[in-house]
């Protein structure tokens, strides 16, 4: 997939709506980052649509509009999954571990010792890899969907990491260490011939500057900073303009049924639009099956039941339809929700 080499993309779907929202099936283009950038596309795509798409990378919104009376238009990015690597299984890693995961990043940790890298030590970590931390980079595949954290137990160490990481495009790179340690670092690696863009690049000292004094403190504005680096974007060269960017749903477990490209009968529902307090964001998905088989959510309870009941009587008739799930007033206080919004989800007749 091209998510898993940190690559964006866009999915564009041209709709023709008939009576009631309903119309033909629609027809899907993907448009990679590079494509985009470029304009090598071998589509024929309206300027605006491009324009679009582009905007929707950047920021990470999905992008619906009515191209003309009839017509609809649906971009949605994808983003890869962002990946926290962090570099040391010490006393800062482990609550670093945890605040990663709890705010949407897979996880992985590497230490060469095994008392340190194992899945006791951080049930929350996706991977944790016992390796020395020279050998340890075949298995990490970095790239540009990875947040590398260097938090090892020593300065040697930390130089190893740094000089293996810098190798590699990424979304963030941090060290740890006091201001003469990271001094010492950097001037090692200007010796040795690396960019200066490159080295000024890394953030160390690490974390934002909170006064922090206790391992988890020190987590936290770690966390804080990575954050930083994954909702902001700089739109100008001196970094004092962002744009904060809406990193979309990813539903794997849905998109990897969708590219098995089988033909089997279903339908595709996608959260297009949200307002207000909901369960899912713009960019949720769900797959129903005649038989009622279904893989993935867009939150559950009976608004989300109404929208597989559709579902289900629009497979097989090639068409699709636009629907609002109202979870506002007495639906959201009678089904116990916190939710009070609303969720638009386009509902497509889908066979690969």
């Amino acid at each position: 997939m091209i998510l898993d080499k940190g690559k964006k993309a866009a999915v564009v779907t041209l709709m023709n709506n008939g009576d009631g929202g309903r119309g033909s099936l629609p027809r899907k283009i993907i448009l990679t980052e590079e494509q985009l950038c470029t304009s090598q596309m071998n589509h024929h795509l309206d300027e605006t649509i491009v324009n679009k798409a582009q905007f929707a990378l950047e920021t990470g919104n999905i992008q619906f509009y009515e191209a003309s009376v009839g017509a609809g238009i649906l971009i949605e990015p994808y983003f890869p999954e962002a990946r926290l690597i962090v570099l040391g299984g010490g006393h800062i890693a482990k609550p670093l571990a945890e605040f990663g995961s709890k705010v949407g990043f897979l996880v992985t940790v590497v230490d060469d010792r095994p008392m340190f890298a194992n899945k006791d030590r951080f049930p929350d970590a996706e991977k944790v890899i016992c390796e020395s931390f020279s050998n340890c980079f075949m298995q990490l595949k970095l790239n540009e969907s990875s947040f590398v954290v260097i938090v090892t137990r020593g300065h040697r160490h930390d130089l190893d990491c740094l000089q293996q990481v810098l190798k590699y495009k990424t979304a963030y790179t941090g060290m740890i260490g006091s201001k003469r340690r990271v001094k010492g670092v950097k001037e090692q690696l200007f010796s040795e011939g690396y960019p200066v863009e490159l080295i000024n690049a890394v953030n160390a000292p690490i974390g934002l500057e909170i006064g922090a004094i206790t391992p988890e403190e020190i987590a936290i504005s770690i966390i804080a900073q990575v954050i930083s680096y994954r909702r902001l974007v700089s739109t100008s060269s001196d970094n004092t303009a962002s744009v904060k960017v809406n990193w979309p749903e990813l539903d794997r477990p849905v998109l990897e049924e969708l590219s098995k490209d089988n033909g089997d009968p279903k339908a595709l529902i996608t959260v297009i639009s949200t307002i207000g307090s909901v369960p899912r964001k713009a960019g949720a998905k769900m797959l129903v099956w005649p038989y009622g088989k279904i893989l993935g959510s867009i939150g559950g309870g009976c608004s989300e039941g109404e929208v597989i009941n559709t579902a289900r009587q629009m497979i097989g008739s090639g068409g699709l339809k636009v629907q609002d799930i109202d979870m506002t007033g007495q639906i959201a206080e009678d089904e116990g929700m916190v939710c009070g919004g609303i969720m638009r989800v386009l509902i497509e007749d889908y066979h690969g």
